[in-house]
């Protein structure tokens, strides 16, 4: 399934019309998802799910200040910078479509855009509870922001949104609102708006680590 997913991925880039400009948008969006969440919801995917990680590199998005540029050029991805980028994303398969669907519209060069999704990444510490969890833990959007803000004094609450699945019940992403400097800026109202309906109740369920 993983692999006709691939191709089906690769095969629209590839017949995809650019929309949008090169280096033409407003910030970044640094998209981290919870991989426990992720392996419950596609327990087939062994390349990631047999790694036990918390969260990982989803991407970096550039963004508008309402929606985002992609497949912005036909430039084809690079097998090399797996290589010289191992542990960036969880997967081999995210380099491929994270180029191609987010990084042609960057206005980087593959490996400068690899490198910075690298640098944004480590910047952001990942609070004690978030690292190996070994039991579920319950929290709410705001309790989520709070343990990443006060782990990185560099951000705000509104450069954050958190997001679930399974009707709001379970955690399973994090963005990180920055501008093309990579500091912390305000979400547009429309990454608000979604955020609040995908974790529409009080408290949701962050899986562990198993």
């Amino acid at each position: 399934m993983k692999y006709f997913l691939l191709l089906l991925l690769a095969a629209f880039a590839a017949n995809a019309l650019a929309n949008g400009k090169p280096g033409k948008f407003d910030g970044y969006m640094l998209a981290l998802s919870w991989s426990p969440t992720y392996c419950e919801e596609q327990p087939k995917d062994w390349e990631q799910c047999g790694k036990k990680l918390g969260l990982v590199l989803h991407g970096l998005w550039p963004q508008y200040n309402v929606g985002y540029p992609s497949f912005c050029t036909k430039e084809a991805y690079a097998a090399s910078q797996a290589q010289a980028f191992p542990e960036l994303y969880p997967s081999e398969f995210l380099f491929e479509h994270e180029w191609e669907k987010h990084g042609t519209c960057s206005g980087l060069t593959q490996t400068g855009y690899f490198q910075l999704s690298q640098a944004l990444k480590g910047k952001v510490a990942i609070p004690e509870a978030y690292q190996q969890p070994k039991t579920p833990f319950r929290t709410s959007s705001d309790g989520l922001k709070t343990a990443f803000t006060e782990a990185n004094p560099w951000l705000q609450e509104q450069a954050i949104a958190a997001f679930c699945s399974g009707g709001g019940r379970f955690f399973k992403e994090i963005f990180v609102c920055l501008d093309k400097r990579g500091a912390a800026t305000s979400c547009g109202a429309d990454i608000v708006k979604n955020a609040a309906k995908s974790c529409g109740q009080k408290d949701f369920l962050v899986r562990n680590i198993k």
